[in-house]
């Protein structure tokens, strides 16, 4: 049996859903009545649906996004770590050691050459050093790290591009591809 966090969480998001995602993402400040306004709704149903999308966990929470530069955290590292041995007890280890990283920002576990990706931030290239040696190859199981150094950030976003459904995007493809098609005969 689903319970009705399940249920929920499965209803699909429709067009206005995908606005106020789409609004909120570009500023989780706005004020209701604004966001009704942009998304074409009265503040009261518009508040409702904002509420609606936290409550099924499509909205996680909202964030400040910090400049790390402006906080001393200007190095950004891409780690590739392997493992000794890619079984449940060892990645359950390694991700829980992970987790407790404030410098690791994000981790991935992964196909291909490496088993975790992650991206962790520093203020040097000393810090990273000593995040290297005091912490991941301190890490039971950790076979090989290799990192690459960030030289320029050419794009950052965390807005996902939520404004038209994934399926209306495959629909409005499959148009666009037999328009093409049938204007070569």
């Amino acid at each position: 049996m689903t319970n009705s966090s399940e249920k929920l969480r499965e209803t699909p998001l429709d067009a206005i859903d995908r606005k106020i995602l789409a609004q909120l993402q570009d500023d989780a400040r706005i004020a209701n009545v604004a966001l009704a306004d942009a998304v074409g709704l009265s503040p009261a149903p518009c508040l409702r649906r904002v509420r609606a999308l936290e409550e099924r966990g499509v909205i996680r929470k909202h964030v400040t996004l910090v400049d790390p530069a402006a906080v001393g955290l200007a190095v950004s590292v891409f780690v590739h770590v392997s493992l000794e041995r890619q079984i449940e007890p060892s990645l359950k280890r390694f991700e829980a050691a992970i987790l407790t990283r404030p410098e690791v920002m994000e981790c991935y576990l992964m196909t291909g050459d490496a088993d975790y990706l992650l991206r962790v931030v520093c203020a040097d290239l000393s810090a990273y050093e000593r995040f290297l040696l005091d912490h991941l190859t301190q890490v039971p199981g950790v076979a090989s790290i290799r990192s690459s150094f960030s030289l320029k950030q050419v794009k950052y976003s965390t807005a996902l591009p939520v404004a038209v459904a994934p399926s209306q995007r495959q629909s409005a493809q499959r148009q666009s591809s037999r328009a093409k098609t049938s204007g070569r005969s």
